[in-house]
C-alpha cells in the first residue's frame, strides 16, 4: 500500500508539473499560441494521467504478488516447524520406552545381585569353617614333621633357601658362563685382529737390553793408569762420577757400580775418552768429566727430540723431552724403558686407529705412560704418581693424564683410548725375551699363586704353569660340582686380581676328575 501511494503522489506532481509548464507556456507564447499550448497541455495531462494509471496498476499487481509470496513462505515454515516438532515428539517417545526398558533391567539385574550376594555370604560361612579345619590339619601336619625329620619350621626353611640359593647360583653361572662363551667367542676374533695387525707393525727388537756397566780396556797396563799412583787417579774418578769403579781380575776390563744409569754412563764415557787420551792426571779427569757431562745433556735432549720426531708428538714440553731422553739410560726387569715406552705409544695409537678412536691420546699417553721413571729415585712416589704429577705440570690434557694414571689399574678406566694404554703395556712387557726377573722374586710370585688356590674350599692340588701365565687346579669331584668348578674359577680368577701383581693375564684352569675304581676279586 506505501508503493501505491507513493505512485499517485508522484503523479500529482507531473500533473502540477504539466500544468504549470502550460501556464508558462502561455504567458510567453501570447493570445496566438494560447490555444495550441491549451490542447498540448491537455494531451500532456492525459498521458500523465494514463501513465499514472499504469503506475498504479503496477504498484497494485507487485502488491499483491509479493503478498502472495510472503503467505507461502510462511505455510512453509510453519509446516517445516510443526514436522520438526512432530520428530521431537516421535524420538522422545522413543526414549521414554528405552529408559523405560533400562529401569525394568536394573531392577532385574538388582535382584539377581542381592540373590547371588545371599549365597555367597553363605559360601563365605563355609569357606572359614573349612579354613580353620585346614589351618589346624597344616599345624598338626607340621608338628609331625618336625617331630620326624628332627627340625624346626625356621631350620627347615634355612636349609630350603640356603639350597635355593645354591642353585640359583649354579644357574646364574650356567647363563654368565654361556654369555661369556659367546661373547669371547665374538670378541677375540675381533680383539686377535687388531692387537696382531699392532704388533705386526711393531719393529720392536725380541731382546733383553742391560745398562752397560763394563768398559772395555786396550790392555791390563791401563788398569794400572786409571788407579794412578797411590790410587789418585781412581779416587779422582770416583768423586767426578760418583759411580764405585771396581778394578779385579777381569782381563782388559774394568766395572762401574751405581744405581744411577747417567752416572754409570758419565763415567763409562770419560773412561774411554781418557783412555784415548792417554794424559790420566785428576785435573785432566775432572776437566773429561765436566766436558762429558755436558755432552751426555746435549745427547739426552737429542735423544728425547728424536723420539717425539719418531713418532709424530708434537707440542711436548722440553723438560718432558729430556725426561724421555734420560729413559733411554733406564732400564725396567732388564727392559729398556724408553723403548719400552715408544712400543706402547706405537701399539696403542695402531689399535686406536683400527678401532676409530683418538689416536694422538693414545700416542701421547703411551710415549709419557713411564716418565716418571725417570726421576723415581730422586723424587718419593710410585712412577705412576710421579708420572701423573710431571704431565700435569708440563700442561698435558687431562684425557692424556687420566690414561697415564690407569695403566696399571689404579683408578678405574676413564675411556677406551686408557684401555689401550693398558693393553698395550702388557703387551710390550709380556713379549718373549722382553723382561727378566729375579729367580728368588720368580719363585715366590709362584708359591704365593699356588698358596693362594689351595686356599678354597674344594681344592686338592694347584699347579702353576708357563712361568706364572697359567695355574692349573685340581678339585676333589665328590665335593664340587662341573658347575660349582667353573663357579671357583671365577672367584680364583677374582681373588688373584686383587691380591697379586703380575704382568700380562693369567688363566685358570679348574680340573674336576671323576674316577670310578672296582675290584674283582
Amino acid at each position: 500500500m506505501t508503493n501505491i501511494v507513493l505512485y499517485a503522489g508522484l503523479a500529482v506532481l507531473i500533473v502540477l508539473a504539466a500544468l504549470i509548464i502550460v501556464i508558462l507556456l502561455k504567458k510567453n507564447a501570447g493570445t496566438r499560441g494560447l490555444m495550441r499550448a491549451g490542447q498540448e497541455a491537455k494531451e500532456v495531462l492525459e498521458q500523465a494521467k494514463a501513465q499514472s494509471e499504469k503506475i498504479v496498476k503496477d504498484a497494485q499487481q507487485q502488491a499483491k504478488d509479493k503478498l502472495a509470496s510472503v503467505d507461502a513462505e510462511f505455510e512453509q515454515r510453519t509446516r517445516e516447524k510443526n514436522r520438526k516438532i512432530n520428530e521431537m515428539e516421535r524420538r522422545l517417545i522413543h526414549k521414554e520406552e528405552n529408559v523405560e526398558r533400562k529401569f525394568q533391567g536394573l531392577d532385574r539385574k538388582e535382584r539377581e545381585i542381592l540373590a547371588k550376594e545371599r549365597r555367597i555370604t553363605q559360601r563365605e560361612g563355609e569357606l572359614d569353617l573349612q579354613d580353620e579345619k585346614v589351618n589346624a590339619l597344616i599345624k598338626k601336619q607340621m608338628e609331625e614333621l618336625e617331630r620326624v625329620a628332627g627340625l624346626t619350621q625356621d631350620e627347615a626353611k634355612g636349609q630350603l633357601i640356603k639350597k635355593i640359593e645354591d642353585e640359583a647360583r649354579i644357574e646364574a653361572v650356567q647363563v654368565v658362563r654361556r654369555v661369556e662363551e659367546e661373547t669371547r667367542a665374538k670378541s677375540r676374533q675381533l680383539a686377535g685382529e687388531i692387537i696382531s695387525q699392532a704388533i705386526q707393525r711393531s719393529a720392536a727388537e725380541h731382546v733383553v737390553e742391560t745398562t752397560v756397566s763394563v768398559v772395555d780396556l786396550p790392555s791390563d797396563d791401563m788398569k794400572g793408569r786409571i788407579i794412578g799412583r797411590e790410587g789418585r787417579n781412581i779416587r779422582a774418578l770416583e768423586m767426578a762420577t760418583g759411580v764405585d769403579i771396581i778394578v779385579d781380575d777381569t782381563p782388559e776390563a774394568v766395572i762401574l757400580s751405581s744405581f744411577d744409569p747417567i752416572r754409570r754412563e758419565t763415567a763409562r764415557l770419560a773412561i774411554q775418552k781418557l783412555v784415548m787420551d792417554g794424559r790420566i792426571h785428576p785435573a785432566r779427569i775432572e776437566e773429561i768429566v765436566e766436558n762429558v757431562r755436558a755432552d751426555l745433556e746435549e745427547k739426552i735432549r737429542l735423544e728425547g727430540e728424536a723420539v717425539a720426531y719418531e713418532l709424530r708428538v708434537q707440542n711436548v714440553h722440553p723438560e718432558l723431552i729430556k725426561l724421555l731422553g734420560k729413559l733411554h739410560y733406564r732400564t725396567s726387569f732388564g727392559q729398556n724403558v724408553l723403548q719400552h715406552s715408544k712400543e706402547v705409544s706405537f701399539l696403542a695409537a695402531a689399535m686406536a686407529s683400527e678401532l676409530g678412536l683418538n689416536t694422538q691420546v693414545a700416542l701421547r699417553a703411551g710415549l709419557l705412560h713411564d716418565i716418571g721413571k725417570a726421576v723415581d729415585r730422586e723424587v718419593e712416589g710410585t712412577h705412576t704418581e710421579l708420572s701423573v704429577e710431571l704431565c700435569r705440570k708440563y700442561g698435558e690434557t687431562e684425557a692424556v693424564i687420566q690414561a697415564i694414571a690407569s695403566h696399571h689399574r689404579d683408578v678405574d678406566f676413564p675411556s677406551v683410548e686408557a684401555v689401550l694404554i693398558q693393553a698395550a703395556d702388557t703387551l710390550s712387557a709380556a713379549r718373549p725375551g722382553a723382561r727378566r726377573e729375579l729367580l728368588e722374586t720368580y719363585i715366590k710370585r709362584l708359591e704365593k699363586l699356588e698358596g693362594l688356590a689351595k686356599g678354597f674350599e674344594g681344592v686338592s692340588k694347584a699347579f702353576a704353569l708357563q712361568a706364572g701365565r697359567e695355574i692349573r687346579i685340581m678339585v676333589e669331584a665328590q665335593k664340587v660340582s662341573d658347575d660349582k668348578a667353573a663357579l671357583i674359577a671365577k672367584d680364583i680368577a677374582a681373588k688373584i686380581k686383587s691380591d697379586l701383581d703380575y704382568p700380562g693375564q693369567i688363566k685358570v684352569t679348574v680340573i674336576r676328575e671323576m674316577r670310578a675304581v672296582e675290584y674283582a676279586r
